[in-house]
């Protein structure tokens, strides 16, 4: 069986801004519009929204594909995992209060992330790293990072250049 992705904002926002401008590296944005195409590779409806809020050449270009549908995250058992992502948030003792207001917004992708892929063993692509060996109870973060709640849930995270490799990219 095929591994499945689900694919975080920032897998559209940082190669556009930092290593794939549209202008010289249009070989990569034609690539990854095929594989959106694929049963195993995925796009939360909320990840759409946060890359259309930019209102630029990238936001453009998500909101023309064809033939490609957004995963809705308001499936029951999605939102069940969100309830306990957020309340590991809160409960566990590294975060402050400040990251889990920032989660519990509802328009923030990362919590849904976690909660579709506790759902569906999807291997989340993104570019955020794990804070470390520097999140403890004396030293609280103002910032859940996603890798570090996905691997608390048993879900895998991998970057950019993984998912490539495995779909096979060529540049």
């Amino acid at each position: 069986m095929a591994e499945k992705y689900l694919l975080d904002s920032n897998i559209f926002i940082t190669p556009h801004r930092l290593y794939y401008p549209f202008d010289f590296a249009q070989g990569f944005w034609d690539q990854l519009e095929e594989k959106l195409k694929l049963d195993n590779v995925s796009v939360l409806d909320v990840v759409v929204s946060e890359v259309s809020k930019l209102e630029d050449e990238l936001s453009t270009w998500i909101g023309d594909l064809e033939d490609f549908e957004a995963l809705s995250v308001k499936a029951a058992p999605f939102v069940v995992n969100y309830g306990k992502v957020l309340t590991y948030v809160q409960d566990c003792g590294l975060y402050r209060e400040e990251a889990l207001r920032n989660w519990a917004r509802g328009d923030i992708a990362d919590p849904w992330l976690i909660a579709v892929a506790m759902d569906t063993g999807a291997t989340i692509i993104t570019e955020e790293s794990s804070a470390g060996t520097g999140l403890s109870a004396k030293n609280k973060s103002r910032n859940a990072k996603l890798p570090d709640v996905a691997n608390h849930f048993g879900v895998k995270c991998e970057n950019l250049f993984y998912f490539m490799r495995q779909m096979k990219f060529k540049l």
